[in-house]
Parts: C-alpha cells; sequence; structure tokens
C-alpha cells in the first residue's frame, strides 16, 4: 500500500482540478457540486469491489429547469482504496487525477465506457 498524508492527498486532488481546462472549471463552479475526499466508501455503496470514487447527483445534461432546489451534488474520492490501489507514489497522483476526471466525467453525462475511451478508467 502506497502511503499520502491527507494534506498531500488533498493537495493531489487540488492538482487534478487545477488541470482541467479553463471552461471545465467554470461548467464546474456553475454545477452546484461538492468535491469530498472520504477515507472510504460507505457500505451502501460498495459493491465488492474497491470503489475509489463516486458521484451522486443530476448528471449536467438531465437536469431541468423544472427540478427546483436540490441538494448540491457530490464527487467522493477515497483516499483508502486509491492508495490501496496504486503502485507507486507516481501512480497514486496518476490515479487520482483519473479518479477525479472519471466522476467529473459523470457529471457531465458520460458513462463508464465512454470514460474508459478516453483513458478516465
Amino acid at each position: 500500500m502506497i502511503r499520502m498524508s491527507r494534506a498531500e492527498f488533498e493537495e493531489a486532488v487540488d492538482d487534478a482540478l487545477d488541470s482541467l481546462p479553463d471552461e471545465v472549471a467554470r461548467e464546474i463552479a456553475r454545477a452546484n457540486v461538492a468535491i469530498l475526499i472520504e477515507e472510504e466508501p460507505d457500505e451502501e455503496y460498495a459493491d465488492g469491489s474497491e470503489l475509489l470514487g463516486l458521484y451522486v447527483g443530476i448528471p449536467l445534461d438531465q437536469r431541468s429547469v423544472f427540478d427546483g432546489f436540490t441538494e448540491p451534488d457530490r464527487i467522493f474520492i477515497y483516499r483508502g482504496p486509491l492508495q490501496r490501489y496504486a503502485t507507486s507514489r507516481e501512480d497514486l497522483v496518476e490515479q487520482i487525477a483519473v479518479t477525479v476526471k472519471h466522476e467529473l466525467g459523470h457529471l457531465f453525462g458520460l458513462d463508464d465506457a465512454r470514460l474508459h475511451e478516453l483513458g478516465w478508467g
């Protein structure tokens, strides 16, 4: 298992977000989404596999002005599983970036097949 302090992990998530194109960052800011770092996924979301991240919400392409007030969407990035999954510190940083992009892809309405095509696991 590759270990990274909480502060270093948060910095790697921030770096992944900072690497996004400006127009994507602006859309994320308007999207009412919270990006949260958790140690482990809740059991209700675990399906026996190591869940690295999770998007909970209504994708942008499915939203309507008729939805009314809703809670912010949430993107969870799971520190424990990512540290267990990575093979080196460099791999961990890369996997964090891929996971952030993957979950943001769900926010934008992309399915897993398309995300894999893009290399966002």
